[in-house]
């Protein structure tokens, strides 16, 4: 299979220059890959080759993150909900009418809003690790971002701030992999995304996020229904050794798609690290069987 080449462009957004990875042929059916806290569309390097011969895949990095524009909080409100609506103005800058959606931490609140808002738009779901149900929130884990959403404090800032330090970062990707698997970890990753999450303005951004984590919550039992309502095609691949979110996150997507379809892997939060083999074939499996190609 010829290895296609990856392109590195920007499109602007609201006056807002939004970065973007892009592979596959232009005529080929779209798969929206949204990225999680605290990296960006560099999580995807080494799926987006795997697809790219029978996909068109699309990678943005999501404002404040990656190598989009950062603009500070005091100019820009940075919630789900504005992320949301900056993404499908993102599809539409593309002419993107139709698309498959990778959603992964951050990007599952992301992309289900996007979904709630323009359901007729979605052909299939893969969540990696995106989360839609109560049970999928780690309690150890989510317990200073729940106190931080309780209350906005010194006190409860520190220990999110934390989370985005480098031994943070680390921990996230570490954490769940079996260790016949740690030596496919690339310690670029946490150092990449550590040095994004370290600059001038981050730390009222990713705070800000944090904060109104909340608001996901509250959209669960609306995520739901349109899952119930849509009937659409759901993958679920899942590093079943996830703290953050853990694999009821995964199962209980059946409860609302029966027909769901759900492998979880012996991996961590950061699947594709050690995974991305395995997801891109159960991906064109899966895309293949659910979202045919072509007629």
């Amino acid at each position: 299979m010829p290895v296609l080449p990856i392109h590195h462009r920007t499109v602007t957004v609201r006056g807002h220059e939004i970065f973007y990875r892009e592979a596959g042929p232009a005529d080929a059916p779209v798969l929206l890959l949204l990225h999680g806290f605290p990296t960006s569309s560099h999580m995807f390097r080494d799926l987006i080759p795997r697809l790219a011969d029978r996909y068109r895949l699309i990678a943005p990095d999501h404002l404040g993150f990656g190598r989009s524009a950062a603009p500070d909080a005091a100019a820009f409100a940075y919630t789900f909900t504005e992320l949301a609506a900056l993404t499908g103005e993102f599809t539409e800058a593309l002419s993107l009418d139709r698309f498959a959606l990778y959603i992964q931490d951050y990007g599952a609140p992301i992309g289900l809003r996007l979904a709630l808002a323009h359901p007729e738009r979605v052909t299939a779901i893969i969540s990696q690790n995106g989360n839609a149900y109560e049970e999928g929130l780690g309690d150890e884990a989510w317990a200073p971002v729940r106190a931080l959403i309780a209350g906005r404090t010194p006190e409860t800032e520190a220990p999110v701030r934390a989370i985005r330090s480098l031994d943070g970062i680390r921990w996230q990707y570490e954490t769940g992999v079996p260790a016949e698997y740690r030596d496919l970890l690339s310690p670029d990753a946490w150092h990449h995304d550590a040095a994004l999450m370290a600059r001038e303005g981050q730390d009222e951004i990713q705070l800000g996020l944090m904060a109104d984590y909340g608001t996901n919550f509250a959209l669960y039992p609306a995520f739901q229904e349109y899952f119930r309502t849509s009937r659409v095609p759901l993958l679920a691949v899942w590093g079943e050794g996830d703290q953050v979110f853990v694999p009821a996150g995964a199962e209980a997507f059946r409860r609302d798609l029966p027909d769901a379809e759900i492998h979880l892997l012996p991996t961590g939060h950061f699947a594709l690290e050690t995974h991305a083999p395995r997801i891109a074939e159960l991906i064109g499996d899966f895309l293949k069987r659910r979202v045919p190609v072509r007629p």
